[in-house]
């Protein structure tokens, strides 16, 4: 810990954010660490540790927000926020849909864990229907216990398989996608470009797909297609450039209008649906994001997810 705030002090913006920190937090953190020699404080320090960093990312987020790429009227940075997604897609989505309308409100989205952190079960807590697909048995069991009345009143169709491109589009078949839907969300962490270039049939309005920012802005290129294969959860071999998914909008007729701050999600909007309400030109060099993982995006308590009473508007 002593080291960690050493390095820390010693970064000129890493000195700039502490200095800032209140008093008593300061106070808090030199505490902890005098303590830490002693096994009893382990726990307090961790946990103090996870409160700095979770409160360092909000100042660097918050910086970002007062620079002039945020500010841009047509960039879709500024309006993200987290309700249920992994970081800020949940305001992203929503602000794609007030610029270009809702139709049948209708989702699919794959790669969704247990159902409580994705880009979808916000629009369900908006009265949203869709699909959901996830290859993790225990993430399938976790969707059916954490969100069984909604599977009860038929708004959310759940299917445990393994997505490939092969089985993808016999897949929407089975689970009545509709021919053409509002939004689809892509993020299975390695044949995300091959999964999406295999749905021909299928023309959502507006989709969302994970991109390996880590592979930076001007090469085009993906992990070569094995429908087996999976992320091997270490290293940056997984998924697709944003160069490469831009020019697979491209060939598909989609626009590249975002990116959200962590650089994990890029949106994609069908060229009917444009009109001139997304910031041109729709390229990588204008639209990426570089990785910034460790920006965690704490939303409150821990997620969870219930019937909810829905409150109408008095005025309409």
């Amino acid at each position: 810990m002593n080291d960690l705030l050493r390095k820390t002090r010693q970064n000129p913006l890493g000195a700039k954010l502490l200095g800032a920190l209140p008093t008593g937090f300061k106070a808090s953190m030199r505490n902890a660490v005098d303590r830490a020699g002693r096994p009893s404080a382990i726990e307090r320090v961790l946990t103090q540790t996870s409160q700095t960093n979770d409160i360092l990312a909000r100042m660097l987020y918050e910086q970002a927000f007062s620079t002039p790429r945020f500010q841009e009227p047509k960039r879709l940075l500024g309006r993200g926020f987290k309700v249920y997604s992994q970081h800020d897609e949940d305001g992203i989505i929503e602000e794609i849909f007030r610029r270009i309308g809702t139709t049948d409100r209708f989702f699919v989205e794959f790669g969704v864990g247990d159902g409580l952190e994705n880009c979808t079960t916000y629009c369900l807590l908006k009265g949203w229907r869709g699909v959901w697909i996830d290859g993790s048995a225990a993430c399938y069991q976790g969707i059916l216990k954490n969100l069984d009345f909604l599977i009860a009143e038929k708004r959310l169709r759940a299917r445990h398989s393994f997505i490939t491109m092969e089985n993808i589009e016999q897949l929407f078949e089975e689970l009545e996608v509709p021919r053409e839907f509002d939004f689809l969300s892509i993020d299975i962490d390695r044949n995300d470009y091959w999964v999406w270039k295999g749905i021909e049939h299928y023309r959502p309005r507006v989709v969302a797909i994970e991109y390996n920012a880590s592979l930076q802005h001007t090469v085009a290129c993906t992990v070569p297609y094995s429908g087996s294969a999976s992320w091997d959860g270490l290293t940056n071999y997984y998924g697709a450039s944003l160069k490469a998914l831009e020019y697979l909008g491209i060939e598909k007729k989609y626009a590249l209008v975002g990116c959200n701050y962590t650089g994990v999600t890029a949106f994609f909007v069908r060229q009917d649906c444009l009109g001139d309400r997304f910031l041109e030109p729709y390229t990588s060099e204008n639209h990426y994001e570089s990785p910034r993982y460790f920006a965690r995006m704490p939303n409150g308590h821990r997620p969870g997810f219930g019937p909810v009473v829905e409150i109408k508007d008095p005025r309409a």
